[in-house]
């Protein structure tokens, strides 16, 4: 069973950075992917980043300003925001995918920005 911990939320200005930390716990072999989601209200969850097979994905909307490192050996992924813009408010969540876990979700952590 794996457990994914977030941290790293909290509410800022437009124009200013977080950084979103995920740290896994318990056991995981064959990390397909590692990545950030994110929910609004009254919105469904979308993938922001993603890295997986050496590669990294972004949504659209946060490429040039978010930036997504992992580390396997110590099973992290960081989201690195800056610029952050009133439409990244949401709750962000990690997410692993693993071969013998499958997908496991972290609880989520709120990032609020305000203009």
């Amino acid at each position: 069973q794996l457990q994914l911990t977030e941290s790293g939320g909290g509410s800022v200005l437009a124009g200013e950075s977080l950084t979103l930390s995920c740290a896994a716990s318990g056991t995981a072999f064959g990390i397909n992917s590692m990545g950030w989601f994110r929910q609004s209200p009254g919105k469904t969850r979308e993938m922001v980043a993603m890295v997986g097979g050496g590669a990294a994905r972004y949504a659209n909307s946060v490429k040039g300003r978010f930036t997504i490192t992992r580390s396997l050996e110590t099973m992290t992924v960081d989201l690195q925001m800056n610029n952050l813009k009133p439409e990244d408010t949401a709750v962000y969540y990690c997410k692993f995918s693993t071969m013998n876990t499958g997908d496991t979700w972290g609880p989520g952590t709120q990032v609020t920005v305000s203009s």
